[in-house]
């Protein structure tokens, strides 16, 4: 999973690990070039512009939800974009459920985030849990397969949780904590698969006989029936307001009992281990490159500071990444041996099992003709 000619770009902290990145005469990658010539827009939209469009969006989040028990969905992880996102939904006036998808790898830290938000905000919060012994097999699968992307289960599950419950309650947004200040940089194709793609995990886990019960499994069919007949939009608030992440954390911290991780998306004892030691062991990947490279993009940290950060390994220590290992093994109940067989096999494509890619690139590109037609 090494490139013959190493190169990082001049700007950013993206390198040469995205197999599809270009650089310019000036050393400068598509990444950040794309995610600038794309967001700009956004990004440097002047603060009265923003609070009028954050206002609309209220009033119509509202307007959408008289009458029922909550007018919008969030759904937490404990992290801190979905975190800000269920303080500002309270303090806009907006009514949210709370919901989460337990898959029996929840660090205690995040647990704690979830509670002190949700009872300091007091917001209904609804858990769907996953029996464990299933979600293990499921993962037995994908770690069998050698396929790159394990994380869709927990990301296709809390798709599927969202928008089952905005529907069971006829509500009609979702917000999520994706936005552009901290996230907004594309992770690399090669390093990450469709999250909607059922048929893709539903094969994977025929090849190990498993059968799926507790996992709310979620279709790109099932996406267009709720975005088209259950009406059920997802938006991004965050793109909405000022958002510094060192900012938001400081209130967080002080008025919210809030414990931050040391990187992100690390409150998952699963993705810690997974970010920080398999993509990197397995597939050569180190996440934290786009995620540091969009701060450093967007002014919120040095590109010195986000290279320093990358000389140590994705963990706080040696002793913590040590514990995550052995949490894993037991958990998972493998042995050494059979993780560092597992790290040693060559990656296995997605696609080579069966998958809905092509089905959800004719459904986007059938949006985008209905889009532009609708604003010719």
């Amino acid at each position: 999973m090494t490139n013959k000619y190493y190169n990082v770009c001049t700007r950013c902290v993206m390198d040469t690990s995205a197999p599809d990145i270009i650089f310019d005469k000036y050393g400068v990658c598509n990444y950040c070039s794309d995610f600038l010539s794309q967001s700009a827009h956004i990004l440097q939209q002047d603060a009265e512009t923003k609070a009028g469009r954050l206002s609309e969006f209220v009033d119509v989040v509202k307007a959408h939800g008289k009458g029922k028990s909550y007018d919008c969905v969030v759904g937490v992880s404990g992290g801190v974009d979905s975190s800000w996102v269920l303080v500002k939904a309270v303090e806009m006036g907006l009514r949210p459920l709370a919901v989460h998808m337990d898959n029996g790898w929840n660090s205690e830290l995040a647990q704690n985030n979830i509670a002190n938000l949700v009872n300091g905000l007091g917001v209904d919060l609804y858990t769907h849990v996953i029996d464990w012994e299933e979600y293990r097999a499921l993962m037995q699968a994908f770690f069998d397969a050698d396929v790159i992307d394990v994380e869709i289960l927990y990301d296709n599950a809390m798709l599927g949780v969202n928008y089952q419950l905005a529907a069971r309650h006829g509500i009609r947004h979702i917000l999520f904590g994706t936005n552009l200040a901290t996230e907004g940089i594309k992770i690399p194709p090669a390093w990450v698969w469709l999250k909607n793609d059922a048929r893709n995990i539903r094969a994977i886990a025929r090849r190990n006989g498993v059968k799926l019960k507790t996992f709310p499994l979620f279709s790109t069919l099932d996406l267009i029936w709720k975005k088209t007949f259950n009406r059920i939009r997802n938006d991004s608030i965050l793109n909405l307001i000022e958002y510094r992440k060192s900012a938001v954390l400081e209130v967080l911290e002080r008025g919210h009992g809030y414990k931050r991780y040391p990187y992100k998306h690390y409150e998952s004892i699963f993705t810690r281990f997974y970010q920080g030691y398999i993509l990197p062991k397995k597939f050569g990947v180190d996440k934290r490159r786009v995620h540091l490279s969009t701060l450093v993009v967007t002014e919120q940290m040095t590109r010195d500071e986000a290279l320093g950060d990358l000389e140590g390994i994705p963990y706080a220590s040696q002793e913590s990444m040590d514990c995550d290992i052995d949490y894993f093994l037991k958990k998972m109940g493998w042995s050494k041996q059979e993780l560092q067989a597992y790290i040693e096999r060559p990656e296995v494509a997605h696609n080579v099992y069966s998958t809905e890619n092509r089905l959800f690139e004719i459904a986007s590109e059938a949006h985008l003709l209905v889009k532009r037609f609708k604003n010719s």
